[in-house]
């Protein structure tokens, strides 16, 4: 039985068309960071998603929970729900941004919808993010975030006998805590074990999904240059685990497991 009210359902979309709006240079060392944290070697031309490099959360500490995630209620509504996870992404490189020049962010609570299934209660809320420069948009991004129950404790994976083709990508702690510092993301089950496997359930800590969304979006990137780029997390990667990045189909990117299952499936198209 949902636990799941329509009172508190009708509460949480009342967030709907909330916005936050920010201003920021788009700063060419924010770019480089971010860059070197995704493994990027090339100029600032070739970082993959470039603008996750701008706009980051900074919280005050008494503004942070006890995940690591900024509070909800402010803008993103209370969902008492005890898991959030980014679940996916559709983003439309509309023009490219004009590194060390003014710009302006516009964050809009697009969506909110309840799922209940065999897996329990699922919350999805959507968040439209437009990013323009000299009165233009240049970066239009959709992201959904899921939040969802404690559920039981997820096992590690069991590598398969057989290697995915592709290349391979396994990182390490190191990794996890350049990309959290360079994206400005606190959630714990990237950086602290203890939170990640006694609290969240999890066998291991986790790669973020972003951080899997930009190496596929890096991939791609070799096929031209990207007009859209959307992923969906479908399963959870842990550290200390290798993951292939391959392009299945065309226009279509793919991380997989070490057990073979596909943890994200990306599709891009270029300009």
């Amino acid at each position: 039985m949902s636990s799941i009210t329509e009172t508190l359902l009708d509460d949480w979309q009342q967030a709907v068309g909330r916005q936050q709006v920010a201003e920021e240079v788009l700063a060419a060392s924010a770019l480089q960071r971010f860059g070197r944290a995704v493994g990027c070697r090339d100029e600032l031309g070739g970082v993959p998603l470039p603008h996750w490099a701008f706009f980051l959360p900074s919280p005050l500490d008494e503004e942070i929970g006890s995940d690591g995630h900024p509070r909800r209620g402010d803008f993103l509504p209370d969902v008492t729900l005890p898991r959030r996870m980014y679940a996916a992404s559709s983003i439309e490189f509309v023009s490219d941004l004009e590194i060390g020049a003014p710009a302006r962010q516009v964050s809009t609570v697009a969506d909110l919808t309840h799922k209940s299934g065999s897996t329990g209660d699922l919350v999805f809320a959507k968040v439209e993010k437009r990013l323009e420069q000299e009165g233009s948009l240049r970066v239009r991004e959709v992201q959904t975030y899921v939040y969802r129950g404690e559920g039981e404790p997820a096992p590690m994976p069991v590598p398969a006998d057989d290697t995915p083709e592709g290349e391979r990508w396994q990182p390490d702690e190191v990794n996890l805590f350049r990309f959290s510092a360079a994206t400005a993301n606190g959630h714990r089950i990237h950086y602290d074990h203890p939170y990640t496997t006694q609290v969240e359930g999890y066998p291991a800590l986790i790669v973020h999904g972003p951080f899997t969304a930009a190496k596929l979006a890096a991939l791609a990137m070799r096929d031209g240059a990207l007009a859209s780029f959307s992923f969906r997390a479908m399963a959870p990667l842990f550290v200390g685990q290798p993951i292939t990045l391959r392009r299945s189909d065309e226009n279509t990117y793919e991380a997989v497991r070490c057990d073979g299952l596909i943890a994200m499936s990306a599709k891009a198209s270029f300009r």
